[in-house]
């Protein structure tokens, strides 16, 4: 008896060590997480970063949306950037908060000046109304099942740097004046070691929660970066004339990227002091890139607008292929859900998109009247939530991509596809042809049940038996000029 009473006090704490680990890469395919114990994805569409530093925007009710909508991810700006009114073309803009809603991590000195009004900066003074609130923010997300992005800096891109905590003018601690394109590199002067401490002390305050991961830098290239391809899949030649980001292929310069690593050693080092270990990400660039000399801290590679061909360039490398940003490719809702499943049935582990439907005021996400270079709806949101349940109904730990799967998809563009090499096959495709389109599919022997499930309502839409021998096995698409997946079960 006592024997048995010892065998099940060892196994309900085993659950309870594993159930209460923070937020890590699934042990047996780490191309996906594990949170609380169970394989999953992590699949948002979020606001614009600015829940926290903007006092005006209720987080609380923000973050239940999301749980209620069935997504688990958001990403927020812990304070080292943020914008300006009118940045960018986002006209309620949730990181622009008015002057006298935005909370920083540094105290305010006694010394007028701050570029956007109110007292300077102290960075030697930490504001504990600031962390209180980051805490709470956290705690909520935890309650809602929502996994937070935490990131700790960004690119300025040029005008960003007149209002940053870190330039001289802005604070009381004599910060070098420096070239704005060297902060976020080693050379930026005794800016260095504010910003060691701001991380580290982010950090601290932390990490005690399990649902988080950090990202070092978005959008390291804006500032610093170096142009690998200039390429026009999808945009007109005078764009490839005049440089502009949509043409170009463009990657981190080195010294930039030898401050990344600065950060990431600042992560790690303040965390062997500590209990819990969090996940470091990388934000790598846009569209595409096939990753060189990777951080050994970093487990999430990021990419902003990302291509599907990303996951399958950097998938040797065993870690999370992220796209945790969206936007510039309109409103409509279909665009943002089928570069969500092209990027997952890749194998990608993490999509995020930019939701501009959330704004102050409009905290569930129902204004669908703004005006950004992006969408988001709640209608969205549902179709991205059909995605995540698909996902986590799969077997992640043994899922892999498979491109031997599809043999041939007369009609069909955008294949992607996952097995787990025994009973499950897994097909993504979109049809461009209004006439009847197919799969063939390469199976092994056996007795199969095949569902098409329509990507936007998660509704099953055809359900075949059928047993397979040797040869090719044809599947009639089921609607013409749509989004579908399809499950092949083995039975």
């Amino acid at each position: 008896m006592y024997c048995r009473l010892l065998l099940l006090f060892l196994l309900s704490t085993a659950t309870v060590s594993v159930s209460a680990q923070p937020l890590r890469l699934l042990p047996q395919n780490p191309h996906y997480f594990q949170y609380k114990g169970q394989p999953t994805v992590l699949v948002g569409s979020g606001e614009h970063y600015g829940a926290v530093i903007n006092l005006a925007f209720d987080y609380k009710t923000y973050l239940q949306t999301l749980g209620r909508d069935g997504l688990n991810t958001t990403r927020v700006f812990t304070g080292a950037y943020f914008e300006k009114q009118g940045a960018f073309g986002i006209a309620r803009n949730t990181l622009a908060p008015s002057p006298d809603r935005l909370i920083l991590p540094w105290s305010r000195s006694t010394q007028p000046g701050f570029a956007l009004g109110g007292n300077k900066l102290d960075l030697n003074q930490w504001n504990d109304a600031y962390f209180t609130r980051l805490k709470d923010f956290m705690r909520e997300a935890e309650r809602n099942n929502v996994v937070v992005e935490i990131t700790l800096f960004s690119s300025y891109y040029g005008a960003g740097w007149e209002h940053s905590p870190f330039n001289r003018e802005n604070n009381i601690n004599y910060t070098d004046d420096i070239n704005p394109l060297d902060v976020n590199t080693p050379n930026n002067g005794n800016i260095l070691a504010f910003q060691e401490e701001y991380v580290k002390k982010i950090v601290r305050e932390l990490n005690s929660f399990d649902n988080l991961y950090y990202e070092i830098q978005n959008e390291p290239w804006a500032d610093l970066k170096d142009t690998v391809l200039t390429f026009n899949e999808y945009f007109p030649a005078e764009d490839m004339k005049s440089g502009q980001w949509k043409a170009t292929l463009e990657v981190v310069a080195q010294r930039a990227n030898d401050w990344q690593r600065r950060v990431a050693e600042w992560i790690t080092e303040e965390e062997a002091k500590l209990r819990k270990k969090h996940l470091i990400s990388q934000n790598i660039g846009n569209f595409r890139y096939p990753i060189t000399d990777p951080d050994p801290n970093v487990s999430i590679f990021n990419f902003h607008y990302a291509q599907p061909e990303t996951v399958t360039m950097n998938y040797h490398l065993n870690k999370v292929i992220g796209f945790n940003e969206t936007g510039f490719a309109g409103s409509a809702d279909h665009t943002y859900r089928r570069q969500a499943w092209r990027f997952m049935l890749a194998g990608g582990g993490l999509f995020n998109h930019l939701d501009y439907s959330f704004s102050v005021g409009a905290e569930q996400g129902q204004d669908t009247t703004y005006k950004a270079p992006g969408g988001g709806s709640p209608q969205l949101r549902q179709q991205l939530a059909v995605l995540k349940q698909f996902l986590e109904s799969l077997d992640l730990a043994q899922l892999r991509p498979d491109a031997s799967l599809v043999k041939a998809a007369p009609g069909l563009m955008h294949t992607q596809t996952l097995t787990n090499q025994t009973n499950q096959f897994i097909v993504y495709a979109e049809s461009v042809s209004p006439r009847t389109t197919e799969l063939v599919l390469n199976l092994p022997k056996g007795n199969y049940t095949a569902q098409w499930m329509d990507t936007a309502t998660g509704q099953i839409e055809q359900v075949e038996n059928f047993v397979q021998g040797n040869g090719d096995k044809r599947l009639t698409f089921p609607k013409p000029l749509a989004d579908m997946v399809l499950k092949v079960q083995k039975r």
